[in-house]
Formats: C-alpha cells, sequence, structure tokens
C-alpha cells in the first residue's frame, strides 16, 4: 500500500464539526468501514521489500554524536523492549504499508508504554500524559493506539506474564481507547480540551478494587518522592559543584560532559544567540519570569533510549542563590512519521514538537520553547524533572501492568480527540469488539517481528557490524 500523505491538522477546515452534526460526523466513520475495513487493521506479515532492520538504524545515527551511539546500541540490545522503545523509525516504514483509516489527528508518533507519565502543571498539580512527543506529526489515529498496544505485548512478554494475561491486557487497553472515544464524542468541545487525568484523583473502570487500591498507594508514593526531588535543596546539590564561587554542573562521564566549543558552537559567547531565539519563541509573560534568571552553565546529557546520540544538554540558569533553573534542551530531528505522513509545516522542528505538546497535552510545560543553535541544529526547550515520574516496568505485576496500560490507552484517547475528529473515530471503531480483536491480532503478531528484529540487531553486535557497549 503507499504511504499516507495525510492533511495538517491545521489545514482542516475549524468549521467543519459546527456544520456536521456528532451523528453525521460518526455516519461518516462508519462507511469508512466499506473502504478499510476494521478487521483489515488485524494480523501483520512484513512486505517482500522491507529493508534490513539494522541497516536503517544504522542509517538513523547520521548527525547523531558519533561517540554516544554504542551507548545508544548498547541501551537497545539490553532486551527486545528496549530496542522497541528505540526502533519507532521501523514502525512508522511498517505502519505505512498498513491499511489506514485516513483519519487523522496530531499523533505522537512514539505512543510506548514509557513515553507516558506525571509531570506537575503550572499550578502545581501532578495529571498524568503522555510526556515524549519528539516524533508528533498529523497522521492517522490508528497508528498510535498499534505502537501502544505491541508495546503493551512486548513489556508482558519481558515479565514473563502469561499469554492469556498479555492478551486480555491489550484487549482492555483498545476497549479503554474505544470507549473513552465514544464519551469524547458526546462532550462539548471546551469539555474535552479541559478534561485532564489527576493522579490523585484518578479512577477506572476495571472494578478490580484491589488493583485499584495498590495502584493508588503506589502513585500516592510516587508524588511524595517526586515533590521531595524537585526541591532545590535536592536537584541543586545533586546536578551541581561549585567551581570557586561559580555553580558548575557535575561532569558524569560518559553521561553528562561539558561541550567543546566544536561540540556546541556558541560555548564562547555563553550561546546567546540560541538563548535569544528560545526568550523570543516564550509567551511575554513567561519571558518576564525567565529574565529573572541568567545563564550559568551548560552540560550534554544523554537521555532516554532512542534519542541517545543527539544533541541534548542540561542549562543552569540563577535568579539568586538557591534559587536555580535548570532547563532541558533537546535536539529536535525530522519526525520518524515524515516520510509516510507529509513533513510538518513548522519551519523550526523544535516548533513542531512544542506545538504537539501544546495540542496533545492536558497542561505543558511552562517553558516550553524552541531554539535555532548556532550549528543549524533545532531544539526545543522544557523544564528538567518537573515533577516528571515514570514507571519502572520492572516492578510491575500483572494486575497494575493492566491498570498502566488502561490509563495510557484513556490519556491516547484524550489527545487524540482535541485534535481530531471523536466521533467520526467512535464510529469507525464501533460499539463492539471488531475493532479491538484486530488491533490486539495486530499487536501480538508485530511483537514477533519485534523479537526477529532484535535478535538480527543483536547477532549485528555479535559480529562486529555495530558496535555497543554499556553506560559505564
Amino acid at each position: 500500500m503507499e504511504s499516507v500523505r495525510p492533511m495538517p491538522v491545521s489545514a482542516q477546515d475549524p468549521t467543519e464539526a459546527d456544520s456536521v452534526t456528532a451523528d453525521d460526523r460518526a455516519t461518516r466513520g462508519r462507511v469508512l468501514r466499506d473502504t478499510v475495513p476494521r478487521s483489515s487493521q488485524a494480523g501483520w506479515l512484513p512486505a517482500k521489500e522491507r529493508r534490513d532492520p539494522v541497516d536503517v538504524l544504522i542509517e538513523s545515527n547520521e548527525g547523531r554524536l558519533q561517540n554516544l551511539i554504542p551507548i545508544r546500541f548498547g541501551r537497545m540490545a539490553a532486551s527486545p523492549f528496549a530496542f522497541y522503545r528505540g526502533a519507532a523509525m521501523l514502525m512508522a516504514a511498517d505502519l505505512a504499508k498498513t491499511p489506514t483509516s485516513g483519519i487523522l489527528v496530531q499523533a505522537c508518533g512514539d505512543a510506548h508504554l514509557m513515553n507516558f507519565g506525571g509531570f506537575a502543571t503550572p499550578e502545581r498539580n501532578v495529571i498524568f500524559d503522555i510526556n515524549d512527543l519528539d516524533e508528533t506529526l498529523p497522521a492517522p489515529f490508528e497508528w498510535d493506539l498499534k505502537r501502544l498496544a505491541a508495546s503493551v505485548v512486548i513489556a508482558a512478554q519481558h515479565l514473563e506474564f502469561t499469554y492469556n494475561d498479555t492478551t486480555r491486557f491489550v484487549v482492555e487497553l483498545v476497549r479503554e481507547y474505544r470507549e473513552r472515544m465514544h464519551d469524547y464524542a458526546s462532550m462539548r468541545t471546551l469539555d474535552v480540551w479541559y478534561d485532564r487525568i489527576d493522579l490523585r484523583k484518578y479512577r477506572d473502570r476495571s472494578g478490580d478494587h484491589d488493583v485499584i487500591k495498590a495502584a493508588r498507594k503506589r502513585i500516592a508514593e510516587r508524588i511524595a518522592v517526586a515533590r521531595r526531588k524537585q526541591v532545590p535543596e535536592h536537584l541543586y546539590p545533586k546536578l551541581v559543584c561549585k567551581d570557586g564561587a561559580q555553580p558548575r554542573i557535575k561532569d558524569h562521564p560518559p553521561l553528562i560532559i561539558h561541550p567543546t566549543e566544536e561540540l556546541a558552537p556558541g560555548l564562547q559567547s555563553g550561546y546567546a544567540e540560541a538563548l535569544a531565539s528560545y526568550r523570543e519563541s516564550l509567551p511575554e509573560h513567561v519571558r518576564v519570569l525567565f529574565d529573572r534568571f541568567h545563564f550559568v552553565d551548560l552540560a550534554i546529557k544523554v537521555v532516554g533510549i532512542g534519542s541517545v546520540g543527539t544533541m541534548c544538554a542540561v542549562g543552569l540558569f540563577m535568579a539568586g542563590d538557591n534559587d536555580p533553573l535548570f532547563l532541558q534542551m533537546k535536539e529536535a530531528r525530522p519526525s520518524v512519521l515524515e516520510p509516510y505522513a507529509g513533513k510538518s509545516l513548522h519551519p523550526n522542528r523544535g516548533q513542531r514538537v512544542i506545538a504537539g505538546h501544546h495540542i496533545m497535552q492536558a497542561a505543558s510545560d511552562l517553558f516550553l520553547g524552541w531554539a535555532y543553535g548556532v550549528g543549524g541544529r533545532d531544539f526545543y526547550v522544557r523544564q528538567l524533572r518537573d515533577m516528571k515520574m515514570s514507571v519502572d516496568i520492572e516492578d510491575l505485576d500483572a494486575g497494575l501492568l493492566g491498570q498502566y496500560a488502561m490509563m495510557c490507552a484513556h490519556t491516547l484517547a484524550r489527545a487524540h480527540a482535541r485534535s481530531g475528529d471523536a466521533a467520526t473515530i467512535a464510529g469507525y471503531m464501533g460499539a463492539g469488539q471488531t475493532f479491538d480483536n484486530a488491533i490486539t491480532e495486530f499487536a501480538t503478531e508485530y511483537s514477533a517481528q519485534n523479537w526477529h528484529d532484535h535478535r538480527s540487531f543483536v547477532h549485528a553486535i555479535r559480529e562486529g557490524r555495530i558496535l555497543a557497549t554499556t553506560d559505564d
């Protein structure tokens, strides 16, 4: 099947939802089943011309910091689940070959389990949302859902849960997404945009009181820990040392290092041009706040799995003694969806990423902005560790994994309903289990593809075709 070239969300007619009733739009979704049956979303068979996954991953290193690539590959080699997290470009190419509904949303582009989590809103409430949108771009809604569903299968297999439990997790995930989308289809537009998932008040529909009780206890503990870690008395001494009278970010090679001028052009000027472009991207009221801080230091910081090797940094800004602000500057590269869903309309790739944050998240970081780097790289900027919480997959039992997967499904449905037509999506999915079963079948079969790709990847490391190292 040819690659999808969807119209960007921003180019869709904003008056269409007002001129056509929700019932009419739901009917439009049901009509789409005639050309793209829900059952066609099931199963996975690789295309005959599917490229060698190792070749694709090697090509994806272009423009990355070469000394960090072995760390990236070492992290990906750890397990099929770790490999899946770092190989979004492989699945993007595979999804483009599957039947697509053509119902567009602002897509995450990399909606696996570890790209959801808790963080603080500007009002200091702790919400659950998508927290990594590096690959965001308008695309068919089911691409995100399929990637999320497959990540649940791969995580459950990694934790050695039974086949029956694994299948149940995915069926419940897709059903949660479908039912939540039906809810959003019946809500007023503003109510959809105001909706958010408060971690302290979250309720699901499982009815398993023991699991809910355990989840709430775990959430409360994580929030308490996150609050303690966020205060300057914790974060500042952990990341900063005194170099004479001047604060300086601590080096921790190879994961945190101070760059040379060659590695990070702009060092001599204190990155004045990049910081000026970032400042201009901020709303006026945030500029007033940002101007209270002055730049002190910057260090390269290795983050995640898929992002390893891209230019990521942490900047230290001070408004006074014991009054720090840590900002994460992260390189924004072309979305892995672009070859199949069309190029972004934004001239700066960081601008694309922050637009996705504002569209998909219920609340976004106060300091979210974008910048041009002196070396021609694009960046987006946000606070570092603003009460950010992520799940530890290794720490989940079967009940908690199922609960967490449903929270992710709810979150994804809410994010999609903000930019897409919830009534059309709900109409296409329907009220029965046909769509649920189709996505579950796809996720199960695609997990086998991921396992084979990971095995080929590890074999390439053993043969010396690619180099992989640990972080130490």
